[in-house]
């Protein structure tokens, strides 16, 4: 298994633009009130340096490596969403939600269904049952079937991301180790989202959606670039 220094070593330059991107959202702060296309360009930024940070490791890493791919074209997703997002008030909420969505389904393929781990699924069911539970009285309309689909394809991701860890079996790696912790951080940021949106005012909502969301999609990116480290140590042993 690759060593956590040998990862920091060879990805963590790759990252320094994802990291200025994400400074600069948090630092203009740009008000949420007046929609544009340069907030949607800031705002999707961070997520534009992870396409990158995976580009960095070739095409043909990608084409040979479906989980990547997947991963990559979750990233897409993702980005097409946080614009829609921009301009929720405007009537766009459901058009990110449908991307976001689309992003879920593409990381549970990249994260596959071995090994199958029911515990961990049925923990996962229950968290989001009981989730959608304490939501469905503040639902209305269509909203109603739509969240209950969307927590039923978030708390899929999240048991495919925790499944994959195995740490009893000590057969994790750091990558697997940094899906699961993803999912759980992407499942929070949208949590936050709900509940601000529908039940009542979150303090520090807005920092704490986009901390732990793109905290998340920069761990999910890191995650799919297990291959190719592991490939690397091996020419280099």
């Amino acid at each position: 298994m690759v060593s956590p220094v040998t990862v920091v070593k060879s990805e963590g330059p790759k990252l320094v633009p994802f990291f200025k991107a994400t400074c600069v959202y948090f630092v203009l702060w740009l008000p949420t009130s007046s929609p544009s296309w340069f907030s949607a360009l800031i705002k999707c930024l961070p997520i534009f340096c992870l396409w990158v940070f995976l580009l960095a490791h070739g095409i043909n890493f990608l084409v040979s490596h479906r989980s990547a791919s997947r991963i990559l074209a979750g990233l897409i997703f993702s980005a097409v969403g946080d614009a829609f997002l921009i301009w929720q008030e405007q009537g766009y909420f459901i058009h990110g939600l449908l991307m976001f969505a689309i992003t879920h389904i593409l990381y549970s393929s990249a994260f596959g269904m071995k090994p199958l781990d029911l515990k961990a699924g049925l923990l996962m069911g229950l968290v989001s049952s009981s989730c959608y539970a304490f939501l469905y009285s503040y639902l209305s309309g269509p909203f109603t079937y739509l969240v209950a689909v969307y927590i039923a394809l978030i708390g899929f991701m999240g048991w495919r991301a925790v499944a994959g860890v195995q740490l009893c079996n000590d057969l994790w790696t750091w990558t697997k180790l940094s899906a699961c912790i993803g999912a759980m951080l992407f499942m929070v940021s949208d949590l936050t989202i709900a509940l601000n949106k529908f039940c009542f005012p979150v303090p520090y909502s807005r920092f704490i959606i986009m901390a732990t969301y793109y905290a998340a999609q920069m761990l999910i990116a890191l995650s799919a670039v297990e291959s190719r480290d592991e490939e690397d140590f091996r020419k280099r042993s």
